[in-house]
């Protein structure tokens, strides 16, 4: 069993299936040593989290939201690694897309929903360097979406 893995082990998390496009776009793109993630939205086991983050949604519920953008870019990037995370050498950016309300002011904080993950999963090599932006409106009335670039060995 990869180092990866046993960590996902230990910290009970099990990846989703990597999640299809949605229009006329890969899920990822390798150049080099880089793989480019496109922007995975809040979809986890009980759907499509929505919501617009200082109107029905606080802090708290936006890092869940964030945190299953995560677990969808891991699984995005176990399928750039051909199921060998260990060949994740380091986790170069994320880039944090919020739907909020233009008084919320905390986009940062729901970013580290999925930040948090990337550290707790690959350890040093989870820091990144990062964006945080809000948004009127997601696709398909996501509440979050991130996208990620890495690098592999």
């Amino acid at each position: 069993m990869s180092q990866i893995a046993k960590r996902l082990a230990e910290l009970g998390i099990t990846l989703p299936q990597a999640v299809a496009p949605v229009a006329n776009y890969v899920p990822f793109v390798r150049s080099g040593d880089l793989v480019f993630v496109s922007g995975q939205v809040s979809i986890g086991p009980d759907g499509l989290v929505k919501g617009t983050l200082g109107k029905d949604m606080d802090v708290a519920a936006g890092q869940a939201a964030a945190r299953l953008c995560g677990l969808n870019l891991v699984a995005q990037f176990a399928a750039a690694c051909e199921g060998d995370l260990d060949r994740v050498k380091r986790v170069v950016r994320l880039g944090g897309f919020v739907a909020a309300d233009p008084a919320f002011t905390d986009i940062p904080k729901v970013i580290n929903g999925c930040s948090d993950l990337m550290v707790e999963v690959f350890g040093d090599a989870g820091r990144h360097a990062r964006s945080a932006v809000a948004c009127p409106v997601l696709p398909l009335g996501a509440a979050v979406e991130v996208d990620a670039v890495i690098e592999l060995v």
